[in-house]
């Protein structure tokens, strides 16, 4: 299952490492980047996760930044809570990308504010982490 954080929506996306398959999940309402920690669990619950990818939004010279911070407490609350593994995956490009493929889907351009692409942003940090990273099992 992963997350690309942000203070207001959190994107989720749940994927099959075998398969290489992601999906997009509705967003997570947040305030200030803490979700409504019950609807968390209800997702946790449905898919069962074996673990955790979670889009670290470093600049663009690999340095961290406050949000990079924010989203490795997000992670590490993730981990505190359901007891899963926590990989981080670099997100930098994954907004713009994200809008591009909505395109691409048939969306028309416009403001993403408030119908933003958080869910195809998560699919993206999936499927970079699923192509990047050693099978985990």
């Amino acid at each position: 299952m992963a997350f690309d954080f942000g203070t207001r929506r959190i994107g989720v996306a749940v994927g099959q490492e075998l398969l290489g398959s992601t999906s997009a999940l509705a967003p997570l309402c947040a305030r200030d980047g803490v979700p409504d920690w019950r609807l968390v669990t209800d997702l946790v619950d449905e898919w069962r996760p074996d673990l955790f990818v979670v889009g670290l939004p470093l600049n663009m010279d690999g340095s961290e930044s406050e949000m990079s911070r924010r989203a490795r407490k997000f992670g590490n609350r993730l981990y505190g809570r359901y007891a899963r593994p926590v990989e981080f995956s670099d997100e930098r490009g994954t907004t713009r990308a994200a809008k591009t493929l909505a395109r691409e889907r048939g969306r028309r351009s416009g403001s993403y504010r408030d119908d933003g692409v958080d869910g195809i942003a998560a699919e993206l940090i999936l499927s970079s982490f699923f192509a990047t990273s050693p099978p985990h099992g």
